[in-house]
Order: C-alpha cells, then structure tokens, then sequence
C-alpha cells in the first residue's frame, strides 16, 4: 500500500534542531527555534502555570469531552483579552483550538466552505507554516510587499498600493504584532491606513496574533485586532496561547470570527463545530482551563502580567546587548532594525553562504534566510556572537 510513497524533505528548523544537539562544541548557539527561552537556554513553566495547574489537579472532577467548541470559560476569557471592547458581542465568535496552528487549519477549512475561489494574500515574508497549513487546505496563496530587505523597514506604500488593487472579498493575512520573521510591524497610523484599505476594497482581514504581549504590552500588542474589529464588516483572528503563557507543548489557541450579522455569526458557529468534528473532534482540555483560570482570576492575572512583562524585557534586553556588540566589533554594518523590531525574530541581514559558514566555524545556527530567534542570545554568549557574525561580513 505505501510502496509508492516517497520521503518528504526534512523540515529546516526540526534539521536545525538536530545538527545543533550533535554539535560537540560547547560554545554553540542555537538561533533557530522558534520557542522562548530564559537566560539559562531554559523554556520555563510560568510560576503561574504551575500554580494554576495545581488548583486544577485539585479541582478537576472529570475528564469527558468538552465539545468541539472546546472550554466556554476559556473562549471567554480569550475574546476579552483578543477583544477587550471592540467589536459587537452578538457578532463575535470564539472558538478553542489545538494551538494557533489548528485555529489557522479551522479557518482554511471553513474560507474554503464558504468560496471556491478565495484568494488569501500574505506577506512577503511570511511564517514558514502559513503556507502549508492555509495552502495545504487548498486555498490559494498570493504574496503583497511588506520587508525590504535592503533596509531593513517595512515597504509600507508599496503593500498600502497592492492592497488597494485587491479584488474584493480577497483575503489579507496579517500579523497583529511581532511580524514572524522579519519583527517589524506597522505603526498604529499605518494600521489605521490598512483598515481604510481593508474597509474600502471590502477585504477580509485574517489576522495572526500569536505573540500577544511580547511587543510592548497586550492592549497596544492588540491595536490593529481591536481597531478593525471597529470598523470592518467581517474578519478572522487566529490566536496562540503557547508563547505569551508558555504553553507550547499543551496546544492552546482560538479562532474568533466577527460576523456581519447575528444570524451569521450562528452559521459560523455551526460550521466551525462541523469542521472541527472532522478534523479532530475535541480540543483538549488542560492547557485551556489552566489559561481560564489564570485570566479569571485577578491575582494569578496580575502575576502573569509580571512574568510576561520579564519575558518582553529579557527579549528587548538581547537585541540591545547584540546591537551594541555588533556596533564595536562590525562598525561598518547597520544593525539599527535589530532595536527596532520587536518579538522573538528578526533578520540579520546575512546571506545563506555567510550563514552556512557561522554554523561550520562557530557552532551558530540559524536558518539560511538568517532569521534568528533572539531568545537564544544571553549574556554569556552575546559577545562570541557578535565576534562570529563580525568574522563572516
């Protein structure tokens, strides 16, 4: 039966992952994997995890399926911090997922039940999985301007003036903050720009906002999904809960609709749980009531807010202390994007063979766009990256 199946190529980042365990070198750096890590290279439970996870082991009186919408508290708890009071709650709808990968898998799924021909327009670059997951499903991929490369900005006019060439009903993925990879985002004018856009051409925003609080804190992370949500007709917003609560291995996410109407936002709703019933029937349940309970809670609230805001700063700090080495050890190259960008990724400007040779001679690696995660940067190894990078320019 599978004789005629042939290997897939290795994923780059799970090759990545593998080259760097095997490399005996003590000083290696890996600045590849997307997931936080402390200063230790550790990727913590949050105290606050843990100690909601502790009233769960002692509160929890079942293990029965929740439903394919998934865990109600959650859901609601996640439109508020998605939301706050944006949009209208007849039109809104929240729905639990297995991580913000299945809420993007859940979206394709229901776009393409409701068109046969949609188009979903995402920017160059973009996150690598967007591609497989809303092209996987069948849906076709067309890219707009957003990272010039030569100078490390965002080509604001030029996605502004593709935009506004887009036939309507299209749809225009974007990043609510942290853009993953490049790390720059729009400014809140731009965003206001982009909406006028969105709202004239009547396109549909899908918007990915997996980094919630890691950019400057949870309501400015979540201008652009609020103010669209107060001016646009329709939109689709993805959401992670494993970067900003930890919670990676759990699957925690939402996707969230607003809808034209009441009576659509009920359709929606029905469909959403027929999909999920033939994809993966229910979401899981403990990642989702340790998240219910942390925001429902106003002291477990307000220690994530602080853990949260240490992981922002831990982020910040690194590309500063980067920044500042490469200035004395490659003072004829302009990293000034490195303190610019925000999140866990950003470029820095290498080419592939500049790359290939920092993980043959230092141990440093990294994916060939030379996209780094900045969470692998710490105060031990800062300045044997910067001289590494220096060494290859």
């Amino acid at each position: 039966m599978f004789e005629t199946l042939q290997a897939m190529p290795a994923d780059a980042i799970l090759g990545l992952i593998a080259e760097h365990k095997e490399d005996p070198r003590p000083e290696k750096i890996d600045l590849g994997v997307g997931v936080y890590r402390n200063a230790a290279g550790e990727t913590p439970v949050l105290d606050v995890v843990k100690e909601a996870e502790r009233r769960l082991i002692d509160t929890e009186d079942s293990k029965a399926y929740l439903g394919t919408a998934g865990n109600a508290g959650f859901n609601a708890a996640m439109q508020k911090l998605t939301f706050a009071d944006a949009g209208s709650e007849d039109r809104l709808l929240t729905v639990q997922t297995p991580g913000g990968s299945g809420s993007l898998r859940v979206a394709a799924g229901l776009i393409m039940r409701a068109t046969d021909n949609a188009t979903v327009w995402v920017s160059d670059p973009t996150w690598n999985n967007h591609v497989p997951l809303l092209g996987g499903a069948g849906l076709a991929l067309k890219p707009y301007p957003y990272y010039d490369t030569t100078h490390h900005e965002i080509r604001a006019e030029a996605m502004l003036e593709t935009l506004r060439a887009l036939p309507r009903g299209d749809l225009v993925l974007l990043h609510a903050c942290c853009h993953n990879p490049s790390g720059l985002d729009p400014t809140e004018d731009q965003w206001r720009q982009i909406t006028e856009v969105v709202k004239e051409r009547e396109l549909v925003p899908f918007i990915d906002m997996a980094y919630q609080g890691f950019a400057t804190d949870l309501d400015s992370d979540a201008f652009a999904v609020r103010h669209m949500a107060d001016n646009v007709a329709e939109m689709i917003v993805s959401t992670s809960c494993s970067k900003n609560f930890g919670l990676y291995r759990e699957r925690v996410g939402t996707l969230s609709f607003l809808a034209r109407d009441h009576g659509t936002r009920a359709i929606l709703a029905s469909q959403a749980s027929s999909l999920a019933r033939t994809i993966y029937s229910m979401p899981p349940n403990h990642g989702a009531a340790v998240v219910s309970s942390i925001l429902c809670d106003e002291p477990l609230r307000a220690r994530w807010h602080e853990e949260l805001d240490t992981m922002r700063d831990r982020l910040r700090d690194m590309r500063q202390m980067l920044h500042s080495a490469l200035a004395v050890k490659a003072p004829d190259h302009d990293f000034s994007h490195l303190v610019r960008a925000t999140g866990m990724f950003c470029f820095l400007g290498l080419t592939a063979g500049q790359v290939e040779r920092l993980k043959k001679d230092s141990g440093v690696y990294m994916v060939d766009s030379s996209r780094i995660n900045v969470a692998g940067i710490t105060p031990g190894n800062v300045d044997y990256l910067a001289d590494s990078i220096a060494a290859v320019l």
